[in-house]
């Protein structure tokens, strides 16, 4: 087949004519239809990408994902599109689109500047915890690419988190949050861990009582959000989320090249990019954070190992509680995926060469040689993007109305 011919088809296939993916692109590609997908659908998808026919999922099966095309407005620029005549080009830019400098908006509202400077205190806050010692960069170190880089976090009592921490930065471009999806946004998120006895142990109480005790955070969530009672557990969600969306990272090496630098990746770069095309990789790590928009079965062909993907953890099905959700995961965006082992949500695999294999056996039923993984792993690499550069804020003293921590 004509390489531009292929690489049609393949878009074709990738923007959800295999599997129910959705929309891809631009702000399409963060729409993002939910599809909890079964067995079947998905394996049917992945041998579209290879150039057999499929039909859609059925996205209403999915359990409503937030459309977060309404959540969060970037300012993008140009795709350099077909306009140099390179076919792999366009596709990439129809696909999978740029991270943007910065992103303006959250739920059609301009981002508040106090909002923001009141989140980003807020996530190197330790009196968020009961312990007074667990901030949400512990286990989202923006120093580590936005993850904790161990299989699994450990939380107040020194207690094992269940799944990896995923990465936060360019999560705003994600279709819902964590693993299974269980939250709709980043302020939704944000309220989760605060309160999960296994990694903060706080309540919302707790929090209020701590955040008011305090008259600096009194005065900063008074500008932050006018109004009778501005010192709140949903204020709190919303100056992270606020803070959460400018951790985004442009300028990676696959979006120069998209841009128009021939000289951004090299040819075993852009081998691996038409293998991620090809192999049926970009119909579920689509859109313009390579992921995080759909849901898949982990194990569409052939299921890990009880090390990889562990028995008791089910999945999307502790949320939907439909039998066809088991094992069922949101797709990983792989964007800076280089910085944040080890991979998948048991944590168990350190090397991307290793995990690129994995997911070829597991999801595409294909064994990928050494000299394939190796290119679609150097095309992973050119995802990573400027990090995002955050000042460490000196925090407000405690007063002797805080309450007091909880020794671990």
């Amino acid at each position: 087949m004509h390489v531009r011919t292929k690489l049609a088809v393949s878009v074709a296939l990738a923007l959800g004519v295999a599997t129910g993916c959705g929309q891809t692109g631009g702000d399409a590609a963060d729409a993002g239809v939910s599809a909890a997908a079964t067995a079947d659908e998905a394996a049917a998808g992945a041998a579209a990408m290879r150039g057999a026919a499929a039909e859609p999922a059925d996205a209403a099966a999915a359990g409503g994902v937030a459309d977060t095309a309404q959540t969060a407005k970037a300012a993008e620029p140009a795709a350099a599109g077909d306009a140099d005549g390179d076919p792999l080009r366009a596709m990439a830019a129809a696909m999978f689109g740029t991270i943007p400098a910065s992103v303006d908006e959250l739920r059609g509202k301009p981002l508040v500047a106090e909002q923001v400077e009141l989140g980003r205190m807020l996530w190197f806050e330790p009196r968020l915890s009961q312990s007074h010692l667990i901030t949400c960069n512990t286990c989202h170190s923006l120093g580590t690419g936005g993850a904790d880089n161990v299989p699994v976090s450990i939380g107040h009592g020194w207690q094992k988190g269940p799944r990896n921490s995923p990465t936060m930065l360019n999560a705003v471009f994600n279709a819902a949050q964590f693993w299974d999806g269980r939250a709709a946004d980043l302020a939704e998120q944000a309220k989760g861990p605060v309160q999960a006895s296994v990694e903060m142990n706080s309540t919302p109480e707790l929090v209020v009582r701590t955040l008011q005790s305090i008259p600096e955070y009194v005065d900063r969530f008074g500008d932050a959000f006018p109004g009778e009672r501005p010192v709140s557990f949903d204020n709190m969600a919303l100056a992270l989320e606020a803070f959460e969306a400018t951790l985004v990272t442009p300028d990676a090496r696959f979006d120069r090249w998209v841009l128009g630098d021939d000289s951004a990746i090299d040819a075993t770069e852009r081998r691996g990019l038409e293998l991620f095309v090809n192999s049926g990789c970009a119909s579920c790590h689509n859109g313009r954070n390579f992921g995080g928009q759909t849901y898949f079965p982990f194990g569409v062909i052939a299921r890990p190992g009880a090390e990889i993907l562990p028995e008791g953890d089910k999945g999307r099905f502790t949320v939907t509680n439909t039998a066809t959700d088991e094992y069922v995961f949101r797709a990983s965006p792989l964007r800076n995926v280089e910085l944040t082992a080890p991979y998948f949500h048991s944590g168990q695999v350190w090397n991307l060469e290793q995990a690129v294999a994995i997911m070829g056996t597991a999801q595409l039923g294909r064994e990928l040689d050494e000299e394939e993984s190796g290119a679609i792993a150097a095309f992973l690499r050119t995802l990573t993007g400027r990090q995002p550069v955050v000042e460490y804020p000196v925090l407000p003293p405690s007063t002797p109305d805080t309450p007091r921590p909880v020794a671990m």
